[in-house]
């Protein structure tokens, strides 16, 4: 233990609670005296002839062209291009976010060139289309995300984090809401990446740039690990109330000694493991953070984060049935979690201590999460969770000296507008758009009847106010924010991602079953005995746990894209697996890899003999032509045209196997290997892309399109490859690892090592993720088998 680091957590909590309790209790005049209501009035008089229009162009252009909803995310940006209104979306949306996540100010000069360089930026984005975008990629996806890193020479920083975020996403529990963990902790990185930018500027050398970027990640990372893992875990039923108690004094030793205990036992079974990968991934991140603190920022550091922690578990340990809670019971710990979490980022980054900043943050946190206790108030209540709004709810009629949280919430706007941002024009503008968003949002969530109700409960201390404010509600408009619209999109990427991915990981294993009973070659019974041992051998070969990728690829494109019969391409399915298991009997012989294992068991030259695993091999060749010979369903022309190509595309095959075993021990280029690639894996890929296309007369351009897409990502399927003979392990793999460097073999890690693989297979996995937008096709299938490619294990 570091005696340095130590902090004394009474103190510490109790400083920030009578900083807290001073801020309520001028927010509590405000309540009792009603001055807020005189101040706001004026306020939205003179804000809403810029939200109300009565009859305008932009009106008329409106009413030409449906308004999307928030969830139809690109056309409600075409929308508000279409409609003029883009503009001053944007600038409100992220003068929001420098308020709110970066603490400015919004009447400085240099603020507002920020802003309108963040929002030209993205405007180009929005408007353009996609061939004329830098980054024609959806916006934060994977291959989005790693453009943007290639462009600030942070490619590892991202493959680092997209691994960490796809490891967290398969650690998250049942009983925890997923797609929210994922999301916050994507938009916790994403808020310390900010941080960092406009500390650093833009003139810094890019060298620093990229140290700094990287830096902001991991913290990012490591901070934002708090939310899935400490708060959203304690507030779920995951674990047992002796298990959070345990939990909860695992994480306060942490902050008030500066070491992470040991996790020790006592772990109910069904939770050892979570809680392991827990404790290994919260620790692995705590020491990152600690080891990038200065001395003079590292006592801040842990007393800020006790202070988020235990404003946390005061409000997790309060019981709904308990009616004596004070007012300041109640919203204390709101302000202090709610400052506290912003104010954090600062300290995560050792940034510069600056006054303005923690006392904007400071006083606008409670603004933000009375407006989300607000929204979330019923689900809150369904799970006996206190909140200002919940306790309201349920006392009011029992407490008359309870405050009205909404009453207190308007207060809290008035507080900012005038004596925060000191009357600014701009920053009422944003915060009582953003007020009147809020409850626009959730009267449409719950309908106008169940929000007449809540409106009747705590809108009715000043009927007048009340009158204005819900006449906003109906009547004002272009109140709208990004991060909403963005919040949404997200939440319905990550359900849909996650549902598609289980339908993809189904379907995978489903058609997979099928095919396997397909593959057994049936024995002849009028042949000669000495025949058999053939069969016998195929079947072996056939019978082995092989992923039968290629099939699969075009069981799903035939049957699900091109509508051919499942009956009628039985045969395809079966000769791309003959050819692609030849290729394996052929690939696996003393005389080019001499390989002992393979598909999880012994190769066939080990258990027979090579005689018979050449023959067998050439067998599987010609039973592969004699099942496309059989598409008697297709026109023969098709049919011919599809043999053709298969015989073109075996020979290619054996050429590239050729050029492969003359390399043996050679240095290659990238651009060679690339070749080999293509030869050796790209071929199959696009062999089981093509022949189902070309039984349903696809056109030439769609062809080509998809030969492209094969060829990136049949090179992402070696690169991998090479990464896991390094990586991998035998039980998982099924084959041994180490296997090219003791052939001496030429792989991408060998010639670009293993962080310039991992690049080169994401450059590739960006190529082919590219090309779906040219396939005017569903293409979520291949778009989940090139994500599929580069995360798998085996």
């Amino acid at each position: 233990m570091i005696e340095s680091l130590i902090i004394n957590e009474d103190t510490c909590y109790g400083m920030a609670e009578e900083k807290a309790s001073d801020y309520f209790q001028s927010l509590y005049q405000q309540v009792m005296q009603k001055s807020y209501v005189t101040t706001l009035t004026r306020d939205i008089q003179s804000w809403k002839h810029n939200h109300i229009h009565h009859h305008s162009f932009v009106t008329f252009l409106s009413r030409r062209k449906r308004k999307p909803t928030s969830f139809e995310y690109h056309s409600y940006l075409q929308w508000l291009d279409y409609t003029g209104k883009l503009d001053n979306y944007l600038d409100r949306s992220i003068s929001y976010i420098f308020m709110r996540d970066l603490g400015k100010a919004l009447d400085s000069n240099d603020t507002q060139t920020r802003i309108q360089s963040v929002v030209a930026s993205l405007k180009n984005n929005f408007t353009q289309p996609k061939e004329n975008r830098e980054n024609k990629n959806e916006l934060f996806s994977m291959a989005w995300l790693y453009r943007w890193a290639q462009k600030e020479a942070i490619e590892l920083t991202i493959i680092w984090v997209m691994n960490k975020l796809k490891t967290v996403a398969n650690h998250i529990p049942k009983g925890m809401d997923a797609n929210h963990a994922q999301r916050k902790l994507i938009k916790i990185i994403a808020g310390v990446i900010l941080h960092e930018v406009e500390e650093m500027g833009d003139k810094i050398p890019a060298e620093e740039r990229a140290q700094r970027l990287d830096r902001a990640i991991r913290l990012g990372y490591a901070y934002g690990l708090t939310y899935p893992f400490i708060d959203d875990l304690l507030d779920s039923k995951v674990l047992s109330n002796k298990e959070k108690k345990k939990y909860s004094n695992l994480i306060r030793t942490t902050l008030t000694t500066g070491a992470v205990p040991k996790l020790g036992g006592g772990w109910e079974e069904k939770n050892q493991a979570l809680i392991t990968f827990i404790h290994s991934e919260l620790r692995e991140g705590f020491e990152y953070i600690k080891a990038q603190q200065r001395p003079e920022t590292i006592k801040s550091f842990f007393e800020q984060s006790y202070v988020f922690f235990q404003s946390q578990e005061v409000d997790r340990e309060k019981d709904l049935s308990n009616g004596n809670y004070t007012n300041e019971e109640l919203f204390i710990p709101v302000i202090l979690k709610s400052a506290s979490s912003r104010l954090i980022v600062r300290s995560v980054i050792t940034a510069d201590e600056d006054e303005g900043f923690d006392k904007r943050t400071f006083y606008y946190g409670i603004y933000n999460q009375l407006a989300d206790d607000f929204a979330d108030m019923f689900e809150d209540l369904e799970n006996g969770a206190v909140t200002p709004y919940t306790y309201y709810l349920k006392y009011n009629d029992q407490r008359a000296d309870l405050i009205n949280p909404f009453e207190l919430y308007w207060s809290v706007i008035s507080n900012l507008i005038h004596h925060v941002y000191q009357s600014d024009k701009k920053a009422r503008e944003v915060i009582l758009n953003r007020a009147i968003n809020g409850l626009k949002r959730f009267k449409e969530r719950v309908g106008s009847k169940k929000y007449n109700e809540v409106m009747e409960l705590f809108a009715s201390g000043n009927s007048k106010f009340n009158a204005l404010i819900q006449k906003m509600v109906s009547k004002a408009d272009n109140v709208d924010f990004f991060d909403k619209l963005l919040r949404d999109h997200m939440i319905t990427n990550l359900k849909n991602e996650r549902k598609e991915q289980e339908e993809f990981q189904e379907s995978i294993e489903r058609v997979r079953e099928q095919i396997n009973h397909l593959l057994p070659i049936a024995k002849d019974e009028n042949a000669p005995l000495l025949s058999e041992p053939i069969t016998e051998a195929a079947n072996y070969s056939l019978e082995g746990d092989g992923k039968r990728l290629r099939p699969i690829i075009s069981w799903i494109t035939g049957i699900n894209e091109y509508g051919l019969s499942q009956s009628a391409i039985v045969p395809l399915l079966r000769s791309l697996e003959f050819m692609h298991t030849a290729s394996l009997i052929f690939d696996d012989l003393p005389s080019q890899d001499n390989a002992s294992f393979r598909r999880g068991r012994s190769t066939l030259h080990m258990v027979y003999n090579n005689a018979i695993a050449e023959l067998t091999g050439l067998f599987l060749t010609q039973k592969a032509i004699e099942e496309q010979a059989s598409l008697d369903d297709f026109d023969s022309k098709s049919v011919l045209k599809l043999v053709h190509y298969s015989a073109q595309m075996t020979a290619e095959m054996c050429k590239g196997q050729a050029m492969d075993l003359g390399s043996r021990g050679k240095p290659l280029t990238v651009d060679q290997l690339n070749m080999l690639c293509f030869y050796k894996t790209g071929i199959a890929f696009e062999a089981a892309l093509i022949m189902p296309a070309i039984l349903a007369n696809a056109k030439d351009f769609e062809m080509r399109a998809l030969k492209k897409y094969a060829y990136h990502t049949g090179i992402a399927f070696q690169i991998k490859d090479d990464l896991l003979d390094v990586e991998g392990d035998l039980n998982t793999l099924g084959k041994p690892v180490g296997k090219d460097a003791d052939n001496n073999n030429s792989t991408f890690v060998s010639i670009l090592g293993v962080d310039g693989a991992k690049k080169a297979m994401w450059e590739h996995y960006c190529l082919a993720m590219e090309t779906l937008h040219e396939i005017p096709r569903n293409t979520g299938f291949l778009k989940h088998l090139l994500n599929y490619i580069v995360h798998r294990d085996h």
